[in-house]
């Protein structure tokens, strides 16, 4: 009898534990947007900007990504890693260069509106581009080099943590597989990226004033 009410009492605790983790991993996915997020969100499918196209909004002041559906309905939200330094604009050429010749200064996430393209980078994962000149496009964390601990910075609470990146955006693996791919690994999206520094209405002049 009495363990019998051991093992009952264990599979309850499983089950509780199970349940909050799923309920953690779900309120994720549904976060609710900052404003600035939901304004360029509104004003992108108001305004018909995002021309009917799934899209994401890569606020880079809080280090996350939001993934949108082409009716303009929030799909999923993440943490995310981005370029070391701060900076709104790619330095000319950098698409060409090797990484060990790009300074850290020059390692920057640009900001903008960018039209994104399913592609497959030289180790044959899947990726998406949004700049394929400037050699930026949005994949699943890479943690190959153990001492950069992306994973450690990607759960921190400290957007400078998650500045590490050559300029691309990584994204977690579960999370790119579930949200990242079924929408932009096909077919065109629209990518925003937030400015770190300059107004919003300089990359995005579909934005209401105010």
């Amino acid at each position: 009898m009495k363990n019998a009410w051991v093992f009952s009492l264990i599979v309850v605790c499983a089950a509780t534990f199970l349940q909050a983790s799923g309920a953690a991993e779900a309120a994720q996915s549904v976060e609710a947007e900052p404003a600035n997020v939901r304004k360029l969100a509104q004003a992108a499918v108001g305004t018909r900007d995002s021309e009917g196209l799934p899209f994401a909004i890569v606020d880079k002041k809080r280090a996350r990504v939001f993934i949108y559906g082409a009716d303009g309905a929030l799909q999923g939200a993440s943490p995310v890693l981005l370029g070391l330094a701060q900076g709104d604009d790619s330095v000319p050429g950098i698409g060409e260069r090797k990484m060990s010749e790009i300074r850290p200064e020059e390692r920057t996430t640009p900001a903008g509106r960018f039209i994104s393209e399913p592609g497959v980078n030289l180790q044959g994962e899947d990726i998406v581009w949004i700049d394929y000149d400037a050699a930026v496009s949005m994949h699943r964390v890479r943690t190959s080099n153990k001492k950069e601990r992306r994973l450690e910075r990607l759960a921190s609470t400290r957007a400078e943590d998650h500045r590490i990146s050559y300029g691309c955006i990584n994204v977690p693996a579960a999370f790119y597989d579930a949200h990242v791919k079924p929408l932009f690994g096909n077919a065109p999206g629209v990518i925003y990226v937030l400015p770190d520094k300059k107004p919003p209405r300089e990359y995005f002049k579909f934005l209401p004033e105010g």
